[in-house]
């Protein structure tokens, strides 16, 4: 994304900025979370494009898989992935034709495939995933390292927060 089109963008945290210093202090949070999230997917996914002529969804499915050694049946990427198992098979089909996974019948069942990367898969993988890697690092550069450690803290402090709310909700 070039700085004219950072420029342009209004986002919904840029609509609130005009809210006096701590009123909804939880949903700019929560609106900045999603625009550093947003901004960053979108330009992954412009150099995954322009880089791998891929997508993100074909990157995670590779990510997912290069991640189980034995394999994944389509289910379980399908939830991994938070995705329909229609979706999961289209990206399968595509990934397939192109040498990138293969599918095996699940031995003592044979109506159940597991997706796995063929070898060019995983060589096409590595590739992208340096990349993917130095992307994201460049994306963050202007943190020194102790704010990164101290963002990963306060993120996975927000987290258990997330959770928590989440647990005590389904409680009665």
């Amino acid at each position: 994304m070039t700085p004219d089109d950072l420029a342009s963008t209004v986002d919904a945290e840029t609509a609130l900025a005009h809210a006096p210093p701590g009123h909804k202090d939880e949903l700019r949070l929560w609106l900045r979370l999603l625009t550093c999230t947003t901004l960053v997917e979108g330009e992954i996914r412009t150099r995954l494009r322009r880089h791998f002529d891929t997508t993100l969804p074909r990157f995670d499915l590779m990510a997912a898989l290069e991640r189980a050694k034995d394999g994944m049946t389509l289910g379980e990427v399908s939830r991994r992935m938070m995705v329909s198992n229609g979706n999961v098979t289209g990206l399968a089909s595509r990934l397939e034709a192109e040498g990138l996974v293969e599918r095996r019948a699940q031995p003592g069942d044979r109506r159940v495939q597991r997706l796995r990367l063929t070898a060019k898969g995983r060589r096409e993988f590595a590739r992208q995933s340096a990349a993917h890697e130095a992307w994201i690092a460049e994306l963050l550069d202007g943190l020194a390292p102790e704010e990164r450690a101290t963002l990963f803290r306060l993120l996975g402090r927000a987290k258990l927060s997330v959770r928590a709310a989440l647990t005590n909700e389904e409680t009665p």
